[in-house]
């Protein structure tokens, strides 16, 4: 099992930055991939970015959004640039294993807001 903190949300106005963490703990060595998803109020969940041995994005976070993660590959970060009120969300952090497994973070607040 895989525990996840995640950390760095909170308030910005329209074209700001926020930097999301993720700290994880536990059966670190099956992690395979790292990501993040977001949920809108009223919308589905909604997947934004993945680093595994390559990084991929959504379209729409596409030139704002980096992800990146540290060496040990037990964190995961998100920069998000250019920020806009479509953006607010709850922000969840998320890892798979080889074999399927997914662990989900709690989740932290983003909201842009002027």
């Amino acid at each position: 099992q895989v525990q996840l903190v995640e950390s760095g949300g909170g308030l910005v106005q329209p074209g700001g930055s926020l930097r999301l963490s993720c700290a994880a703990s536990g059966s670190i060595f099956s992690i395979y991939a790292m990501g993040w998803y977001r949920q809108a109020p009223g919308k589905q969940r909604e997947w934004v970015a993945v680093i595994s041995s390559e990084v991929k994005y959504t379209e729409s976070v596409k030139g704002r959004f980096t992800i990146s993660r540290d060496s040990a590959k037990t964190t995961v970060y998100l920069q998000m640039n250019s920020l806009k009120p479509e953006d607010t969300a709850i922000y969840y952090c998320y890892t798979s294993s080889r074999s399927g497994s997914i662990s989900w973070g709690q989740g932290t607040q983003v909201t842009v807001s002027s």
